[in-house]
């Protein structure tokens, strides 16, 4: 679903990536970790289109995607309700959501145990829960490509658990792609998963078993 072939990415004279290829079969479920400042960012911008490589080339066969950034625009003068914000994410969008919209949408919101924030307006949300509405809004519409830059960065550490039971359920049953950026692996990982260090250029891929190796030769992530 994903290949890069000798993916550069330079702002100016700073070399942000460089000499990245990997290629990652569709279903799978990449977890993208590394020291602060290594590129693992920029390498999720240019996974979504949000930035274009410097040289190289990226391709990507995937239909519909579901992105979440590391930072949310939430602008405190935004007067979107929580229900128009996951609106947002359809495929198919009307004036204002049907009933059956709006119970799948509440149906999420129970899932993410913010149920009583339907009509809330999002200026009135902590930045937890103004991380699980936008969640919601990547996984609504099903995507067969998923990418989560740190989505728990803002979850507290009781939801963060079940979060994670969540998407290994949605993934069970949808089988879509996941590309997850993460500071801790502690969670996240299941044992068919792979594992991408990144540090300015890709300096591991492969699974999770194999990783521990990795590791244990003196690299450590942050």
């Amino acid at each position: 679903m994903i290949d890069y072939q000798n993916v550069n990415v330079s702002f100016g004279k700073f070399q942000a990536l460089y000499d990245v290829n990997f290629h990652l079969q569709k279903g799978s479920v990449l977890h993208i970790v590394g020291p602060n400042g290594s590129g693992k960012t920029t390498l999720v911008k240019t996974l979504v289109g949000l930035l274009k490589p410097s040289n190289g080339m990226i391709t990507i066969n995937a239909e519909h995607m579901g992105y979440l950034p590391q930072k949310l625009n939430s602008k405190t003068n935004m007067p979107m309700t929580v229900r128009e914000v996951i609106y947002s994410g359809f495929r198919k969008q009307r004036i204002k959501p049907t009933k059956e919209e709006c119970e799948l949408i509440q149906k999420w919101l129970e899932r993410m145990e913010i149920s009583h924030l339907f009509t809330e307006s999002m200026t009135h949300l902590s930045g937890g829960q103004q991380q699980r509405v936008y969640l919601i809004r990547a996984l609504i519409s099903k995507p067969d490509l998923l990418i989560l830059d740190e989505p728990t960065s803002a979850l507290d550490p009781s939801f963060r658990e079940k979060f994670y039971l969540l998407l290994d359920e949605i993934h069970e049953q949808e089988k879509m792609t996941i590309v997850h950026v993460t500071h801790d692996l502690t969670d996240a990982v299941k044992e068919n998963c792979y594992v991408m260090y990144v540090d300015q250029t890709i300096k591991f891929f492969g699974t999770y078993h194999d990783f521990h190796e990795f590791e244990h030769k003196g690299h450590h992530h942050a």
